[in-house]
């Protein structure tokens, strides 16, 4: 069993971390209904990697690829690996179906020349016929030693072996030897779909056949390989692998020399590029727009960066005050003007660096989601996890990630599958479109009324005795009340006299004392924790620290003051003559304008026909939810989502606690431990829902030391039919009956709304303008052999300079 935070797969583990905290989205509810059809309306976007014929690629070269990070390890079943283990291993080991451009998996033709089911009674059995000429870089032919070996360390049947993953592996019965030592013929003990998953990446016997070459062989080095390229060295000082053309490769031959996996942080990516020490690299929305305005500025001056701001009266301005009389003020503007000149210099360099890229987009194969976590709080309870889906509107938050970097923008109706997937249905109809009513519904059934805001009086008890108590307190209040009111009028009086009597000296500075306290009264300080959803500027926010935002019903105090200025209590200003005595008294009444000028928690009151509702509670608790969010600087477009969804919440009564936390720790202490009600991150998309998302929505159950095991539904919710779907579809062997059966669970993952899908994120890859067969590859996996510099065009042209 998999305990909270272990995946339950390397290859799902190590492309889910990737997507965490990236702010692409970064890296982005309902705004329809489900239209029912199979393949969606929305257009399936193509990749963008410049295709070209092998004919017109140039032959040498060597091309420097960002990664995050040096890879941990280079065995993908092992729970350290992540995306880097994948790029580099793509281009080493065999893949025996990868991905074509609609994320349905293709035989490669490189390493098998068939493969099919040719038994289903009593046992499924598969024939894999090898290529006859696949060998690995030992000369030692691939055959079924390396599947045997490869089944036993994943099976999950031998602990010794340390895998993060054994799904499919341990329905294999026995692996044969076929006709001859081209066929490999494997016996299912239970039926299995997704078969076509299983070895890929296939490794060499050396690395699966043991234990210790497994665990701790495989980390840093492959004893052999069987790719277009092979690997010829990993230097962790310089922070790069370096991979050369293979020469025992049987396919076609591969264009460039050798492949760099340079190690590049996310954030050191644009200086990355000016500086020319890496040719691709995935970036964020910033990034993409440097290079859009890099390449389209020609000799212009600069539309953006320093100085772009200064008009010709600024300029003349400027000049005056440096040659004027004030040698202090002169003094200082040299040294402003010195300042903007080196920054101006620093951003024409870098933007002249940036012009030998250009930008590839298209979008990932992965979603970005609202996780809503159901296993303690409000949102235990469904009817508080539908009125918060139903509040959303999907398709603003699309626009906001997607429109921008100009993608289709559409929200995504499956957790199962993504546009232009054979499985692809929009199955939020089983939730329901964005309705504001409905979700106020909702949470009024579920017992979160403005009414339930406001605190109980603590003491009162029940029967005649609690009345008794309740109506002398009530008596003491009014007579407190009244002696106030009278040393108020007696205080307002005196200061009307002293005022009219300084008027009278000719003395009145205009100032009114008492107004001026009851000011200060109203207008909130900015310690009181009264702040709006997305104010990145607060006191104590530093950089890496946990940063808590209380957004107490922003809305409903704006309107709460338009209000009080239509009923004539408000000028224009927001005082008034009598403004003092009214709010003084709203602020310790129900009904009051809640929000507008009184503390955070202050109760709302009841919601007039037409206005904004006020905050919820129950049993004197308000109704509100810690939204946790990464605060990395590549995390905005996923921040600015956040913001919109917590304004969103607002206009049916839910308060939102934006707590933001650093990238390192997002995932790991808070997504992952269940440490958030509301939470923003990403899956990547699949060809075999049945075995790669059951572990994302299997119901948790409980551990034997009264933990709860999760595997991966970080979301804690989860239902018994759901677990079922899963378990038919991944033995349904007729392929139009799993797809059905993985649609009928996709529609009863919206019903349970613990996971509402937003938008499939954006994939921005620049790349050095001069190659091709590379760059933004959506659903589709490179050919890296086919990866190179386009000759040039003229005939005579200098050749392609090797880097």
């Amino acid at each position: 069993m998999s305990h909270v935070g272990v995946p339950r797969g390397t290859a799902r583990k190590r492309r889910s971390l990737a997507l965490f905290t990236t702010g692409v989205l970064t890296l982005p509810v309902l705004a329809g209904c489900s239209s029912g059809n199979e393949e969606a309306a929305a257009p399936v976007v193509p990749q963008d990697v410049a295709p070209a014929a092998r004919s017109q690629v140039a032959e040498g070269g060597t091309v420097n690829w960002a990664i995050d990070a040096m890879p941990a390890t280079l065995n993908v079943f092992q729970a350290d690996a992540d995306s880097a283990t994948t790029r580099i291993t793509g281009a080493l080991l065999p893949t025996l179906f990868p991905l074509d451009v609609k994320g349905r998996p293709q035989l490669n033709p490189d390493y098998l020349e068939s493969a099919k089911v040719v038994e289903n009674e009593p046992r499924q059995v598969v024939l894999y016929r090898l290529n006859q000429q696949a060998v690995w870089s030992d000369g030692r032919e691939i055959g079924a030693p390396d599947f045997v070996a490869q089944w036993r360390a994943l099976s999950g049947k031998e602990s010794s072996f340390w895998t993060a993953r054994n799904a499919g592996y341990e329905r294999i019965e026995k692996i044969e030897r076929g006709a001859d030592d081209l066929e490999v013929k494997v016996t299912f003990a239970k039926p299995y779909a997704d078969w076509r998953s299983l070895f890929s990446p296939l490794y060499p016997k050396q690395v699966t056949g043991s234990p210790n070459a497994f665990n701790d062989g495989a980390r840093s080095t492959l004893k052999a390989t069987a790719g277009p390229f092979r690997l010829s060295g990993v230097d962790k000082a310089t922070g790069s692998v370096t991979l050369t053309r293979n020469p025992r490769w049987w396919g076609s031959r591969a264009k460039l020399d050798s492949l760099v996996f340079k190690a590049v942080k996310p954030q050191d990516r644009t200086k990355a590029l000016t500086a020319g020490k890496v040719d691709i690299a995935d970036i964020d929305a910033v990034a993409a727009h440097r290079i859009v305005q890099a390449t389209g500025s020609g000799g212009a001056p600069p539309a953006e960066g320093p100085g772009s701001e200064l008009t010709p009266a600024a300029a003349l301005r400027s000049w005056a005050v440096v040659h004027g009389s004030d040698a202090g003020a002169a003094a200082k503007a040299r040294a402003a003007r010195d300042t903007k000149a080196r920054a101006a210099t620093a951003y024409a360099t870098e933007q002249n660096g940036l012009r030998g890229y250009v930008v590839r987009k298209s979008l990932e194969p992965a979603y970005t989601q609202l996780a809503l976590n159901g296993e303690t709080g409000p949102l235990a309870d469904d009817r508080v996890r539908r009125a918060v889906a139903r509040a959303l509107d999907r398709q603003a938050l699309v626009d906001t990630v997607l429109k921008p970097l100009g993608l289709p923008a559409a929200p995504l109706g499956s957790h199962l599958a993504l546009v232009g997937q054979p499985g692809y249905k929009d199955g939020s109809g089983a939730l329901g479109g964005q309705d504001t009513k409905e979700a106020q519904a909702l949470l009024a059934d579920a017992g979160w009324t403005p009414e339930g805001a406001l605190k109980k009086e603590e003491g009162t008890k029940a029967g005649s005795e609690g009345e008794k108590q309740t109506d002398k307190k009530k008596a003491e209040d009014k007579q407190a009340q009244d002696k106030k009111k009278a040393e108020e009028q007696k205080k307002a009086e005196s200061n009307k006299k002293e005022g009219d009597k300084k008027a009278d000296d000719g003395k009145n500075d205009g100032k009114n004392d008492g107004r001026n306290d009851s000011a200060a009264r109203r207008e909130p300080s900015r310690d009181d924790g009264l702040y709006i959803v997305g104010d990145d500027n607060k006191p104590g926010d530093a950089e890496g620290a946990v940063t808590h935002v209380l957004a107490p019903a922003p809305i409903a105090a704006v309107q709460s003051a338009a209000l009080l200025r239509q009923a004539g209590h408000l000028g224009e200003t927001g005082t008034s003559e009598d403004a003092t005595a009214r709010i003084t008294a709203q602020d310790r009444q129900p009904g009051g304008a809640a929000g507008a000028y009184a503390p955070a928690g202050t109760a709302a009151p009841a919601q007039a026909p037409g206005s904004a509702r006020g905050p919820l509670g129950k049993d004197g608790k308000p109704l509100s939810l810690r939204f946790v969010l990464p605060s990395g600087p590549g995390s905005e477009s996923l921040r600015s989502v956040g913001d919109k969804i917590a304004a969103m919440l607002d206009t049916i009564g839910i308060r939102t606690e934006m707590v933001k936390v650093s990238d390192e720790s997002y995932f790991r202490d808070h997504v992952a431990s269940g440490d958030y009600d509301l939470a923003l991150y990403s899956w990547p998309a699949t060809a075999y829902p049945a075995t790669d998302d059951r572990p994302i929505f299997a119901k948790p159950v409980p551990a034997t030391d009264g933990s709860l095991l999760v595997e991966q539904n970080y979301t804690r919710v989860g239902t018994d039919h759901i677990d079922q779907l899963f378990d038919q579809a991944a033995g349904e062997l007729d392929e139009g009956s799993a797809r059905n059966l993985m649609k009928q669970a996709d529609a009863r993952i919206w019903a349970a709304a613990g996971s509402i899908p937003l938008y499939q994120r954006p994939q921005l890859v620049a790349t050095d303008k001069k190659l091709v067969n590379v760059g933004a590859f959506g659903f589709g996996v490179p050919q890296y052999q086919d990866i190179g510099f386009k000759k040039p065009q003229a005939a005579g042209a200098p050749a392609v300079p090797k880097k």
